[in-house]
Order: structure tokens, then C-alpha cells, then sequence
């Protein structure tokens, strides 16, 4: 049996480089050798163990890779051609994916876990930060990559480019709308630029590092405003004349940004909430009104699946939304261990880190 390298979850506080077989696949399987990959958000809450998964899982959900071997099943994809599958890989035949709804792919009995959906990678079957990973379902979330795209220019379409866009689409982000952005991590900043794509246009954005304000000035941001200067919620409600805003994204997953995105909605405005919450949220009574302010509150899992990742690696090719510069470290696989402490701590201004095998 052929082994590999890999980064597993030992302990909470700790995920390390390992050998790990060479994943076997099914009849409807793909096994990809993966190319470049990343580190998210999710894994630095797995890796405190804020998030529970099995020890000697393999982690990570955002691959782009070559097909090694496709399963006996699979029709349409062939070996050595390159691809990506989303964070997110649905099976399409789920209550859920019948529904319409291929994030929320079905609870996992065995982990016991209700909101899971879909996300499978790093969470209940073994992720891509090793050389090979498993893709379950392959002809429902395997998705050709175009010639005339680099793996850096992809690899941000499998979790937060998807998940960030879709902030702005389950707001409802239409021609004319002001939307307020709280956070501008890589998930935040894909949501600036995905609601400059649906048509806002007027979008402030929220966050305490000037640096990062920059970058979502090029993504699409009209107004900033850093949260150690100024009270966000004030400034917010001037930059509106008092009115609010139409949609604000709470893209970090505190008390706080989720109150203050409340708080700076107009009669009627949406909460779209994209943030991973560690602890259980309190709603105020005031922005809230009682309950009777009309107001919606919408939440995201990472939309997956192939034609997903076709569109948004078709947004890529014709020029409308390059995310290339948020990649701001690059490391080996064998470096895996350097690369969770540099993205962990956020150190020497990291946003996103490529990860090559």
C-alpha cells in the first residue's frame, strides 16, 4: 500500500505532519493528487478544539489537484486532468439536494453532528492537506479547471470565494443597495467583492487593520472604517444619513459584529450572517423591535458542487473578480506545522496561505 503525507488533527492545540495510506476510493469516487490547497478559518477552530472532529483526521476542505484514478462509476473525467471540488461536496440525492439546498446534505449519525450539511473534507472523512484526497461523489463536485487558470487563481472558488459570495446572494444584494461588511478576513473580503458583483453600490466595510481595509478598497469597498477609530455603528448610520443599510454581512462570528450588523440595518434590512459561532448569541430587544421590525436574519453554509465551482471559476476567466492577492504566504506540505502557527497567530499580515505538496 502506497503511503503519503498529511496533516492530522493529534489533539486540540496541535495538528502535525504524518504518513497516512494513500486513500482507497468506490465505484463513484475520485481520488485526486492534490497540487495546492490552504489553510481556513474552520481549521483554526478545529485545531483549538473549538470544533470537535476525530483525532488522526485528516484536514483541510479547499482542493485543487490532478485526477489520479476515478472509480469504476464515474463518467466524464478522466485521469490527469485538473480539477477542484468544493469544501462542500453533496451527494445530490439527499432530502436536502433534492430540495434545492446542497449545503445541508443531511446530518451525520455516526458524529452526531445536525448542521454539518455537506462539509465532508476535514470534518467526518479525511481532508486534502495531504499529497492525495478522496472526493466522494466525484461527478457531483469534481469541476474542470480551465487552461488559462493557475491553481492560485482557483483556490480560494472551493470554501471562501463561494462562501463569501454567497453572503451577498442569500442577502438578496440587488442594483442600488447599501450593504454594510463586518470583517474583512479572506471570507469578508470575498463578500465585499461579491456584493460589488451582485450590484451594491455603496459598500462599507468594517475591521480593525488598516491593511486589510486597503484590500477591500480594491475588491470594491466605497467607505472604510476601522473599528479602533471610530464607533462603527455611528459612522455607519451617517454614512447613511440615518437610514441604515439595505444588507449587512456579519462575516467574523462574534456578540459583538452580530449586534452591531443588527443594529445598522434599515426597517425591513437584512442580517446575513456568515460568521462560525463558538457560543450562543444574544439578540438586543431594540434593534431587534420586539420582533416587528420586519427585519431578516439568513445564514450561509458554503454552497458546493460542480456547477458552484463553474460559475465561480467563470466569474475568474472573464475578468470579473481576481482574488489572487489574497494569497499573501506560500509553503510545502512539509511545512504544514509553520504554516497553522503563522495563519493561527495572523502574523506579518497573512490572509491566505498556499499550501504545495
Amino acid at each position: 500500500m502506497r503511503k503519503m503525507k498529511a496533516a492530522v488533527f493529534v489533539k486540540p492545540g496541535r495538528i502535525a505532519l504524518d504518513e497516512k495510506l494513500v486513500p482507497e476510493i468506490g465505484p463513484l469516487d475520485a481520488l485526486v493528487r492534490v497540487t495546492t490547497t490552504t489553510i481556513c478559518g474552520t481549521d483554526i477552530h478545529i485545531l483549538k478544539g473549538e470544533y470537535p472532529v476525530a483525532r488522526g483526521l485528516t484536514i483541510g476542505h479547499e482542493p485543487v489537484g490532478v485526477i489520479e484514478k476515478v472509480g469504476s462509476a464515474v463518467n466524464g473525467f478522466r485521469e490527469g486532468q485538473r480539477v477542484i471540488a468544493g469544501a462542500i461536496t453533496p451527494s445530490g440525492h439527499s432530502s436536502a439536494c433534492l430540495c434545492g439546498c446542497l449545503s445541508q446534505d443531511g446530518p451525520d449519525e455516526k458524529h452526531g453532528f445536525k448542521a454539518i450539511g455537506g462539509w465532508k473534507f476535514g470534518n467526518t472523512i479525511d481532508g486534502c492537506q495531504a499529497e492525495f484526497v478522496r472526493v466522494p461523489d466525484a461527478m457531483a463536485n469534481l469541476a474542470p479547471v480551465p487552461d488559462v487558470l493557475t491553481d492560485e487563481q482557483v483556490l480560494m472558488c472551493p470554501d471562501i470565494m463561494s462562501t463569501g459570495f454567497s453572503g451577498a446572494e442569500r442577502g438578496r444584494v440587488t442594483i442600488g443597495d447599501t450593504v454594510a461588511v463586518f470583517a474583512q478576513g479572506p471570507i469578508g473580503l470575498c463578500a465585499t467583492a461579491g456584493a460589488k458583483l451582485c450590484g451594491a453600490t455603496t459598500i462599507i466595510t468594517v475591521d480593525g487593520l488598516p491593511e486589510r481595509l486597503t484590500m477591500s478598497r480594491r475588491l470594491g469597498a466605497d467607505h472604510c472604517v476601522n473599528f479602533k477609530e471610530t464607533d462603527p455603528v455611528g459612522e455607519i448610520m451617517r454614512l447613511t444619513d440615518g437610514r441604515g443599510v439595505d444588507v449587512a454581512i456579519e462575516a467574523l462570528g462574534t456578540q459583538s459584529t452580530f449586534q452591531s450588523a443588527l443594529r445598522v440595518l434599515r426597517p425591513g434590512g437584512t442580517l446575513s450572517s456568515l460568521g462560525v459561532y463558538s457560543s450562543d448569541l444574544t439578540i438586543p430587544l431594540g434593534p431587534f423591535g420586539a420582533g416587528l421590525s420586519d427585519l431578516s436574519i439568513v445564514t450561509t453554509l458554503c454552497p458546493g458542487g460542480k456547477e458552484r465551482m463553474r460559475r465561480l471559476m467563470s466569474a475568474i476567466s472573464c475578468g470579473r473578480v481576481d482574488l489572487r492577492s489574497l494569497v499573501t504566504h506560500r509553503f510545502k506540505l512539509d511545512e504544514i506545522e509553520q504554516a497553522y502557527e503563522l495563519f493561527g497567530h495572523q502574523r506579518d499580515g497573512v490572509l491566505k496561505v498556499a499550501i504545495t505538496p
